[in-house]
Parts: structure tokens; C-alpha cells; sequence
């Protein structure tokens, strides 16, 4: 017979005197991953590894505090990496369509934008003043005099000749025409038809002459005004250069170290110089078209602003991005339009950033399953990684479905590492399915969902709680709040050599121990105000629970808790709702008969047990076949049932229950209805390891609690399970006062035996089980089945001739 277990071994304490200080007040902090090694070494190693690829997925369950712990490290390390460049789009003087990047070191971005706008505030008063001044207007003045001379002396010129020829010269809107004369006077349309044919031909002739001359005297004139506009614009030019010049070599000067700032300088005062038209220009007098006129100037002169999409001034470390809305353009950058008069358009001045713009340099945070939801997002993300550049353009005209007329800002070298924050079963779907992500992300932190129990690992967590109450200004916890939190922590893991890894339901449970201390009026959180927190958390959820604890005790749901029955027992299962899961007993029953059907699973039959449960039935089978059919054909036809049960089944836990029934009944052996039973079974007899203990044992004592404590109730659990357990106080306590019993049990045999009182016995050298032994009585049973067989299968075949074949 197996022992049971002490009350020392149901349940790990914490010894609150363990702590070295009175509360969280007297614990110092600093941002750590707590009990993760192996995640922190893969981190540490993406993130130092330089190459084209080396990218980090952290993978893990939710809870486990990835994105926090991630978040911190990388807080931490992003300070001892330099500060990463302000990032500015400028007017592209040449192409106005694909706007210059500039990059500058950081805080120089938003000193060129206003050092820019300040530029061009003075030019705009400057300029006008020099070209309203005495020495401009006189020099004007002079081009435009010198050109009215030339062209009054070429003009007058021209008069004399033609009138020599014959001719008058009358300046019209359609240029310069020729009237015949007589003498002195224009000739009539009359006279000019009485001329011989000879005269006229002479007319013609010398009118020919004069064209040509016409002609030359234009194209001279024509030169002169040539001659005049290049004077007028060097004019310009030298009186613009001479108000604006000392401006821009003083800002160029400020920005020698950084070449493509100069470069820029130095085309804006091209481009400025080209255009004092936009400085000198001055409003219209109509009130009506002032605002259009003042509207358009600053459009006009918008193209002289510089775009800090990137501004790192002020900063310190590498910037590290967590973008929480990874749409497309949230990472790779947009252009924006505005609407002027009814119609959309854009400028360099629209263009914004993305997440990668702001994370270039650094670190990059993202939940792998937000990315994937957004349209285009990923691929984006990839292209930019393949490719290490950020290139802006609308998603609709990447895939080339658009022909709408829009920038192509210069593409920006990528220099970051990602984080793709998200669960191993992404990983792995991306893994298989995406070559990409196979190049880009070669790097796995797996967060695992428990860590050692160790003082080390301890400490850790009491920081973690510490941190909390820091950063939330929460009241400091205790010693024994702080040995209670362990304690839950090890439940959680299941193990009470483990602690929890879930650090979202460890501060979801450190808030809730605060509301509670806080309605007490308590300035210390204790161990106290966590109990409550954790019996009010269980209350909450546990309806559904208590109403079929009521069913059970109201007799409508059939469980024994007193007495003893061949082929029935209590086997444990585990019910989940949500975030609550809590055990509960069930009854499954045996029924045999002669036959060559052998073990039959009506759950299976009907489709309510799962591929797993099956599995267990199956291997029942393969248990009575090893032990009790080595020198007779196992004859047998069973059916194994969990009574009023009209849910789904799955899972192994229970094999170990239904082969305690089925022994039961083929031996003919009452079993305990006091002990219940959980465990899975191979086909050797060894009881396996299941999960859900703790809520198993705690659902038996509840059920055995409402129907009445006896002192002989208890359960049956594999011994594999033990490190597992961390049950409540009130089970420990009910196993001190010998009220309840736990037991571990590591075979079939130790079990049945347990559950019948019968030893169940081992074979001798002669190959049989000692008399009146559990395996004896079913050896015996199922050699009587199969002489049943035998005998009837001989009476069919006599009385009808039916042969049939032998087992």
C-alpha cells in the first residue's frame, strides 16, 4: 500500500523571515528580465549581432511579461549607444518632384528649419529695400534709357530711308506699316489706281527694299532687348546676391562639416536669386484679391521651409519605437494632402514619418499579430529590411494600381534592429511559410512560463513587485505579502520547485491585494490583504462551479462519496471557463460481458471523446493483453462510460480511473467510493504524470466537504505529481487534522490495491498470482470468459455448421 502524503509535502511556504527587509520601501530596483537567461542571452546576442538579417523574435505565451521585460532591457541598453540623426526633407531644386533627404546630427534638424525660416523672414524685407533703393533705380534707370535710345535712333533711322524711298512708316498693334507717298502726303487708294503698270512694279520693287530693312532694324532692336534683359537680370542678380549672399555664406558656414546641407545652401540661393519675383512682388490694390494674392505668395514660398520628420534634440541613447497601430504608413512614412480650392494636392512639406524613420539607429517593438492584421504592413516591413532603406510611396502605388501624379521623397538608409514580440505558434507558421522571415529573423527568444524557485529568482520577483509599486505608487507590501505572492507564484507554475513566469497575473493580483489593503485603511499591504484578493478572485468566477457542487449534493449529478461499488469510481477532471479553471469528480462505471470486442469507449462511440482520451482507452487494451492474455485469447467485450456526462472528453488523465473499473468488475471487487482517482496509464501499469492536480484535489475535497467529511476520503494521484503540489490551506489543513488523505501512487497495482483493499499481487516462478490476489480473481475471470467463448463457439458450430474463426 502506498503511504500518504504528509502535510508538509502538499504545499511549499515561503518563510517570510527569509526576506532581509520589512517591506518593498527598503528593496532597491533596477530594470532587469527576471528569470529568463535563455531569452537575455538570445537578446543580447540579435541585438550586438552586426549583419544583414539578425533580426529578433521573442516568442512566448501572453502574460509572461515580453513586451515589458523587452521594453526595459531595451531601455537600458539603447543609453549606451549614440543618439541616432535628425532626419529633414527639403525642396529638390532640379526634380521638384522627389524631395531631398538630409540627414544631420542630432538637434541640427530643427536649427536648419529655423535658421531657414529665419533666412528667409530677412530676405523678404532685404530684398524689396534693395530693389526700391536710389542706386538700383538708377541703374534701371540707365539699361532701360540706353535701350529707349537705341531704339528711338534705329527707329528714326529707318523713318528717313523709307521716306527717301517713298514711303511712311505708321506703327500699329500688328507691327510697323508702310504707306506709299505723293510728295509729302500719304497717297489715295484713287491715285495709286491710276499708276501704270510700270510705276507699280517700281512701288513694289522699292517696298521690298524697305521690308528688308524693316526686318533688320527689328531683329537689332530685338538684340538691343536682349542685350537689356540680361543687363536687367545681372542687375538683379548682383543687387539680390549682394542683399542676401552675406546671409547665406554666414548660415553655410555654420554647416561646412555637413556636405549635403551645403549643397542645399547653395541651390536654395540659386534658387532665390532666380526668383526675387516672390520677395519683391507686392499686393494687389483690390481688397477682393488680396487674401488669393497673399495665399499664393505663401505657397509659392514654401518651398524654401525645411521638413523635420525626424527630430532628435534634446535626446539621450539610441531611440527605442514601440509602435502599438503598425499600419502601413504608421511605419513606413506618408505623404499627406490638403485640400486648395476643391482640389487635393502636396508638397515635400506633407511628408511625415513612419516608425522605422523614428526607430532608425535603434530599436524597432512590434506585436507580431498587429503587423500581420494590417494590409500591406508586413510586406512593407520586409521590403524595408531586405532592402535597408525607407522608401515613402502610398501602398495603392506600389502594387501599380494608381497613375495619380505624386511625390517619391529620396529613399533613407536602414540601420535598426526589429522585435517582433508574439507566440511560438506565429513563429513557427512564419518560419514554414515565409522564406523572408527566415532571412530577416534569425534570431528566437523563447520566454519560458516558469523559472527556478531560487533565492536568486525569489529576490527577483520581490523587485519586480518592488518596480511596481514604484512606478504605480502603489503601498509598499510586507514580508508575508511578499512570501504569499511567492507562494502563488509557484501555483501557478504548478511546481513548488518553479516560479511563475506569467508577470501579468502576478501584478493583476498585486493591484487587487492593494484595493483590498486600501478599503482596510491599511498603509502596508500584508499577507492578509493577498488572501483576500486571491479567495475574492476565486469567488467571482466560481458560480458555475458551485452550482454543480450543489448537483452533486442535491443528488441530481451522481457521485458516492461513502461505500464501495464493483466497476464504479470517481475519476477528476479538469474544467476550464475562460480565465478560471477548477476540478470536479465524475463518475465512470464498467460493464463486461463474453464477447471478442474487446474495450469499447462509448464517448468515442458517440463522438464526445477526443483523440487523446481514445488513446487511452486504447492502451487499456494493450494493459490486459500484456498481463492477462500471454497463454489464453483475451474473449472479452467492455464498456467504459462517464455517467451523465453530454459534453466532450479528451485527454489521458482518466485512463488510469477507467482501468481501476474495469479490474474492478472483472475481479468482481467493490472499490472505495471515498477516494477518487486521477492519472494516465501505460500499457507496463505505470501511472503518468497529468496536469491540473491542484485543482483536482480541491475539487474531490470540496465535493466530499458539501456532502459530509468522513475521514476516510481522499485521492489518488501519480506520484510523478507530487513536486506539483501547492494546494490550498484549508486542503492542508483538513490532511493535518486527518479529515482528507492525498496519495501517490506509481503502478496499477499499488493503486487497485488501494481502492479495494484486495493486494493485487505478483506472479510467482510458477507464473501465478497468489490465491485470492486482485490479478488472480480477473485471471480467473477472463479465463472462464474464454472457455464460455470456446464452448459456445463448438455448440454454433455443431448445431449449425458454422464454422467460425479461432481466436
Amino acid at each position: 500500500m502506498p503511504k500518504e502524503l504528509d502535510p508538509s509535502q502538499l504545499r511549499c511556504p515561503c518563510d517570510p523571515s527569509s526576506f532581509a527587509f520589512e517591506s518593498t520601501d527598503e528593496v532597491s530596483t533596477t530594470p532587469e528580465i527576471v528569470g529568463q537567461p535563455r531569452a537575455t542571452a538570445a537578446l543580447e546576442f540579435g541585438l550586438g549581432m552586426n549583419g544583414q538579417g539578425y533580426h529578433v523574435f521573442v516568442a512566448g505565451p501572453r502574460g509572461t511579461g515580453k513586451m515589458t521585460a523587452v521594453n526595459a532591457y531595451l531601455a537600458a541598453i539603447s543609453q549606451a549607444r549614440p543618439v541616432s540623426d535628425d532626419l529633414c526633407y527639403v525642396y529638390n531644386f532640379r526634380d521638384p518632384e522627389r524631395p531631398s533627404a538630409l540627414r544631420l546630427p542630432a538637434g541640427r534638424g530643427r536649427e536648419l528649419a529655423q535658421a531657414v525660416e529665419k533666412l528667409v523672414e530677412i530676405v523678404g524685407q532685404q530684398l524689396p529695400r534693395a530693389f526700391e533703393s536710389d542706386e538700383y533705380t538708377t541703374q534701371r534707370d540707365a539699361i532701360t534709357k540706353q535701350l529707349g535710345n537705341a531704339r528711338e535712333e534705329e527707329l528714326g533711322q529707318l523713318s528717313e530711308r523709307a521716306r527717301s524711298a517713298g514711303f511712311a512708316l505708321q506703327a500699329t498693334p500688328m507691327g510697323l506699316v508702310l504707306i506709299p507717298l505723293h510728295g509729302d502726303q500719304p497717297m489715295s487708294e484713287e491715285a495709286f489706281a491710276h499708276l501704270t503698270s510700270e510705276q507699280r512694279a517700281e512701288w513694289q520693287r522699292r517696298r521690298a527694299v524697305v521690308e528688308e530693312d524693316i526686318s533688320q532694324v527689328m531683329k537689332r532692336l530685338r538684340e538691343h532687348e536682349a542685350r537689356a534683359r540680361e543687363a536687367l537680370v545681372k542687375l538683379d542678380r548682383e543687387v539680390a546676391l549682394h542683399a542676401i549672399g552675406g546671409l547665406l555664406e554666414d548660415l553655410s558656414a555654420h554647416y561646412v562639416d555637413l556636405s549635403t546641407v551645403g549643397a542645399y545652401l547653395s541651390a536654395l540661393r540659386e534658387d532665390m536669386v532666380a526668383h526675387v519675383d516672390l520677395f519683391r512682388a507686392s499686393p494687389p490694390e483690390t481688397s477682393e484679391a488680396g487674401p488669393l494674392f497673399a495665399f499664393q505668395r505663401h505657397q509659392a514660398l514654401r518651398r524654401y521651409q525645411v521638413n523635420v520628420v525626424v527630430d532628435r534634440g534634446g535626446v539621450s541613447g539610441a531611440p527605442v519605437v514601440h509602435e502599438v497601430n503598425p499600419t502601413y504608413q504608421n511605419l513606413i512614412g506618408r505623404i499627406e494632402k490638403e485640400a486648395q480650392f476643391g482640389v487635393l494636392s502636396t508638397d515635400f512639406t506633407l511628408i511625415r514619418s513612419g516608425a522605422l524613420h523614428r526607430a532608425n539607429g535603434g530599436y524597432l517593438v512590434l506585436r507580431t499579430e498587429d503587423v500581420l492584421a494590417q494590409p500591406f504592413a508586413w510586406e512593407g516591413l520586409k521590403r524595408a529590411l531586405e532592402t535597408r532603406q525607407i522608401a515613402i510611396e502610398d501602398p495603392v502605388d506600389a502594387l501599380g494600381l494608381s497613375a495619380t501624379r505624386t511625390l517619391h521623397p529620396e529613399p533613407v538608409s536602414l540601420n535598426l534592429k526589429v522585435i517582433l514580440v508574439g507566440d511560438g505558434s506565429l513563429y513557427s507558421l512564419l518560419y514554414q511559410f515565409d522564406p523572408a522571415f527566415r532571412e530577416l529573423f534569425r534570431v528566437r527568444s523563447d520566454f519560458d512560463i516558469q523559472m527556478p524557485r531560487t533565492v536568486d529568482n525569489t529576490h527577483a520577483l520581490v523587485r519586480f513587485v518592488s518596480r511596481l509599486c514604484q512606478a504605480e505608487q502603489l503601498p509598499a507590501f510586507d514580508r508575508s505579502a511578499l512570501a504569499t505572492l511567492v507562494e502563488q507564484s509557484s501555483r501557478l507554475a504548478e511546481d513548488q520547485e518553479k516560479l511563475s513566469g506569467q508577470f501579468g497575473i502576478i501584478a493583476d493580483l498585486v493591484r487587487q491585494a492593494v484595493y483590498w489593503a486600501r478599503r482596510a485603511r491599511a498603509t502596508t499591504v500584508s499577507s492578509v490583504h493577498v488572501r483576500q484578493a486571491i479567495d475574492q478572485q476565486l469567488y467571482r468566477s466560481s458560480m458555475l462551479e458551485e452550482h454543480l457542487r450543489e448537483m452533486i449534493a442535491q443528488g441530481t449529478l451522481l457521485v458516492d462519496t461513502v461505500g464501495a461499488v464493483v466497476g464504479q469510481i470517481n475519476g477528476l477532471a479538469v474544467q476550464q471557463m475562460a480565465d478560471y479553471r477548477f476540478g470536479m469528480p465524475s463518475r465512470i462505471t464498467a460493464a463486461v460481458a463474453v464477447g471478442r470486442e474487446g474495450v469499447v469507449d462509448i464517448e468515442r462511440e458517440v463522438k464526445l471523446g477526443g483523440p487523446i482520451h481514445s488513446k487511452g482507452v486504447l492502451i487499456l487494451a494493450g494493459f490486459l493483453m500484456d498481463r492477462f492474455a500471454q497463454h489464453l485469447p483475451l474473449t472479452l467485450s467492455a464498456r467504459l462510460a462517464f455517467e451523465q456526462n453530454y459534453g466532450g472528453v479528451e485527454g489521458d488523465s482518466a485512463s488510469s480511473a477507467e482501468l481501476y473499473a474495469l479490474l474492478s468488475r472483472l475481479a468482481g471487487v467493490p472499490i472505495k467510493q471515498s477516494l477518487a482517482v486521477t492519472g494516465s496509464v501505460n500499457q507496463r501499469g505505470e501511472i503518468q504524470a497529468i496536469g491540473g492536480v491542484n485543482e483536482k484535489i480541491e475539487g474531490f475535497f470540496a465535493t466530499c466537504k458539501a456532502k459530509g467529511l468522513t475521514g476516510e476520503q481522499g485521492v489518488l494521484i501519480p506520484a510523478a505529481n507530487v513536486r506539483n503540489l501547492m494546494l490550498r490551506d484549508e486542503v492542508v489543513e483538513a490532511v493535518r487534522q486527518g479529515q482528507f488523505h492525498v496519495y501517490p501512487v506509481s503502478t496499477a497495482d499499488e493503486g487497485i490495491a488501494l481502492l479495494t483493499g484486495v493486494p493485487a499481487g505478483v506472479r510467482d516462478a510458477s507464473g501465478y498470482y497468489p490465491e485470492g490476489s486482485l490479478n488472480a480473481r480477473v485471471e480467473a475471470r477472463l479465463s472462464e470468459m474464454a472457455q464460455s467463448m470456446r464452448a459456445l463457439t463448438l455448440a454454433v458450430e455443431a448445431d449449425g455448421g458454422v464454422t467460425t474463426k479461432s481466436s
